[in-house]
């Protein structure tokens, strides 16, 4: 069975920038054919993606999520324990689950590295769309060659 939704957790950390990564998903698959939910940050949304891929209603699950250093804790072992956890998600549940999670080194909240990154994040919004659409078609190709 071919599914024509998508779900897109967003991390609600930085969000001005993270909500970017949907707009540029949104240019390449439609509003009506994506589900999108909110969560506090970057550490939950392997739990949320687990569960939204095993209901079987989607075709692929993008999480954006923006990881900078905070000063309190390390954003590498942060960064590293979501990634892990998005592929464990969909490697358990048999649904694509994509990473649109930035983590650069030298992040300051100013108006020119705030541009910089709306930009970047409209940009692996567009490229997670289009890994959606091809892994979709890939594996329709594959089912029907079986």
């Amino acid at each position: 069975m071919t599914h024509t939704r998508y779900a897109f957790i967003k991390a609600q950390w930085h969000a001005d920038i993270v909500d970017r990564a949907l707009e540029g998903f949104l240019q390449l698959i439609p509003a009506e054919q994506v589900d999108v939910y909110n969560v506090p940050g970057a550490f939950e949304m392997p739990l949320l993606a687990k569960d939204l891929a095993a209901t079987g209603q989607y075709a692929a699950v993008a999480c954006a999520a923006f990881v900078v250093d905070g000063g309190i804790y390390r954003h590498d072992f942060v960064a590293q324990a979501v990634v892990d956890g998005l592929m464990r998600a969909g490697m358990d549940t048999g649904v694509p689950v994509l990473s649109v999670s930035l983590t650069p080194h030298h992040y300051q909240e100013t108006d020119h590295h705030n541009a910089i990154y709306c930009e970047h994040f409209v940009e692996k919004g567009r490229e997670a769309a289009n890994a959606a659409l091809m892994i979709g078609k890939t594996r329709a190709e594959v089912a029907k060659a079986a």
